[in-house]
Parts: C-alpha cells; structure tokens; sequence
C-alpha cells in the first residue's frame, strides 16, 4: 500500500490560490440577510423559511469548538451494499489505517456527514485528489453549496461515479480529502486510502 507523501493535502492549498478570478459576495451575518429587503413582506417570509432556525441566530451545537462547519463522517455508498464510513472526529493521521476495499467497476457516491453552527456558511466545497505510487491520477471538486446552522446534522451526497476496472486498475490508492468554501476557510483536511479489487471479497 503506497503512503502519501504528505505534500498532497499542501499541493491542494496550491492549486486553490490558483483558481478562476471569481470573487465571492461578502459573508453576511443572519440579521444583515433578513434586514435587506425587510419591507418587502413576501421576500421576508421567504427569507425566514429558508433560513429556518436560522433566523433566530447563534445556534451552537457544540460550545467547545469554534468552527462553523464541524465535519464527522465521510462514507462510501453503492447500491445494495452497507455504507463505508470514516468517522472525522477522531485522530485523522489514522484514517489511512483504515482501507476500503472497492469492487472494480462499481458505481459509487461519497457523503459528507457535517454540522453548521454559529453562522451561515456560504459555497462551501468537496475537493478530492486521488492518487496511485505517490502519482495523481484524479481530482475532483463539487460545490456543496450554502448551508445555515442547523441542529440537525446536514449531508451532501456527490453524483454517482464509476470505479476503474480492469487489471491495471487494480491496487492500492491514497486520497487527499479538503473541505472548504468560497472564503477559503479549510474547515477539514484529511487523507484516506482505497483498494479496487476483482471483487468484494478479500
């Protein structure tokens, strides 16, 4: 099993800086969001349906931790099969212990299990960089999107994707895992492995 070398989680705060010139609107507080347009009574109601416990501000689902984006769980879901997951709230440098075996040619989708609190957090996004002997071999990104706290836990499922089949593909990859937003605040960075094999079974 190849180890990463350490420099991908730093190599995606590269390519980050890097991006398309877009720049985000500036982060709102709750108040300020329900205060614009407040005479409008349509768009107000609207606004505080979406925003839904929002709306009331400081939701603090853990006292303890100052983030806004608490992420515990990052899983592994294919059809007719128990999800595999990773719990993010322990010791992260020990997750590449813990290696997922991948049917070859399946189809996948990975969860993101998170919690928002405190503040709205505005385009937040997945940024996954897979690679074999230390080699990328795949990126993607997926916008996740806005969320307001909440005291419930929230998801994001990404789009259903195809594992490599064939002997080539088969072996032992390393990922490097960021989640962030349009602000660029790293709210968790991890890295984790997978193996693609003929089949389910060892």
């Amino acid at each position: 099993m190849s180890d990463p070398t350490g420099d991908h989680v730093d190599a995606l705060d590269e390519e980050l800086e890097v991006e398309s010139n877009y720049k985000p609107p500036p982060e709102k507080s709750i108040e300020q969001i329900l205060e614009t347009d407040k005479e409008d009574e349509s768009l107000r109601k609207y606004k505080e349906t979406l925003l839904g416990e929002a709306k009331s501000g400081g939701i603090i689902v853990d006292p303890n931790d100052p983030r806004k984006v608490i992420v515990k769980k990052l899983a592994l879901c294919v059809a007719d099969r128990p999800d595999m997951e990773l719990d993010l709230t322990g010791d992260l440098s020990q997750l590449k212990k813990q290696t997922f075996v991948i049917k070859e040619g399946v189809s996948y989708r990975i969860r993101i299990d998170f919690i928002v609190q405190r503040e709205i957090v505005h385009g937040l996004k997945y940024i996954q960089k897979t690679y074999r002997l230390g080699v990328p071999v795949d990126k993607m990104t997926h916008m996740v999107g806005s969320y307001p706290p909440k005291t419930e836990l929230q998801s994001y499922t990404t789009p259903a994707e195809d594992a490599p089949a064939g002997v080539v593909a088969r072996g032992s990859y390393s990922v490097s895992s960021l989640f962030t937003d349009d602000d660029k605040h790293e709210h968790l960075k991890w890295e984790w492995a997978f193996e693609i094999k003929k089949d389910w079974k060892e």
